[in-house]
């Protein structure tokens, strides 16, 4: 469900000061901390929490919008679904409390929020453009520029789900913001993700044994309680790709002839989706 307005009220009580940790209030369009600490709300209603400047490696005006369009044509709508799903298994409570650390558009967030009659949402995420569309996305879901490295505006014990779908992650930090017994979903490529544009694209490779590094990082506050893959294929265009290709990481690792080479591919092309989706519990 979109909504013109997405309120910042709904989540305020959920979010601290990156400085100094105090409660937030919003006062006069701006979040304030009894210590002085002011963050302006912007006009589509976002906040940005960040203490310096974003890294370079936020996601762009241009990668967000080439993400937008690519998950309105619904590729990766099974996806979105299954995460819904596995989110409403793992509910602990109506009002469950929904984060998701570099959630972008809000694309999958929205859809676990919908899914969950009275959760609320905190989409995160380092770009300001991404932020713009999360603002949007559901009137149920507040959304914040922030470093999931340098640990996220969330009040200790506030969270009973944790969602990150192709995101970075920062264990110690989750485990401060989830409630004892909250759940971490991990969702990230599987060894077969987009193979047979791999190699003509020059894309970015799928780490080996990524089940066992991933747990290993993990190990320290969180454990392993499920698993699952998840295939299935595209028929993707020519726009497709190139929007697929510009919406993240691998955006950053191509010339200027990206086009050029899309173009020369068959017209349409049958790419695998496969991902892999991990359930811990926080210890």
């Amino acid at each position: 469900m979109r909504s013109d307005s997405m309120s910042l009220e709904r989540i305020v009580d959920l979010l601290q000061c990156p400085h100094c940790r105090q409660p937030v209030t919003i006062i006069d369009r701006a979040l304030r901390c009894s210590a002085g600490h002011s963050f302006d709300i912007a006009r589509q209603g976002y906040v940005n929490l960040l203490t310096k400047p974003a890294p370079a490696n936020a996601d762009t005006s241009t990668m967000i919008a080439a993400r937008e369009r690519f998950l309105a044509g619904d590729h990766y709508r099974p996806v979105a679904e299954r995460i819904a799903a596995l989110a409403e298994d793992l509910a602990v409570r109506d009002e469950s409390v929904i984060v998701e650390p570099g959630a972008g558009t809000g694309y999958y967030l929205g859809r676990v929020v919908d899914q969950l009659s009275g959760a609320r949402g905190v989409a995160a995420d380092l770009s300001a453009a991404g932020c713009q569309r999360a603002a949007r996305i559901h009137d149920r879901i507040g959304a914040v520029v922030a470093d999931t490295w340098a640990g996220l505006p969330i009040k200790d014990d506030s969270a009973d789900l944790i969602m990150v779908v192709f995101a970075p992650r920062n264990p110690a930090d989750f485990a401060r913001i989830l409630r004892t017994g909250g759940r971490l979903v991990v969702v990230a490529a599987g060894p077969d993700h987009l193979t047979e544009i791999r190699a003509p694209l020059g894309l970015l490779d799928v780490q080996p044994d990524k089940q066992h590094r991933l747990t290993e990082s993990l190990a320290d506050h969180f454990t392993l309680e499920h698993t699952e893959q998840l295939t299935g294929s595209m028929i993707l265009t020519a726009d497709n790709l190139y929007d697929l290709v510009s919406m993240g990481p691998n955006a950053h690792h191509q010339g200027d002839d990206l086009r050029t080479r899309i173009d020369r591919m068959t017209a349409q092309i049958p790419v695998t989706r496969q991902i892999e989706l991990f359930v811990f519990r926080r210890q």
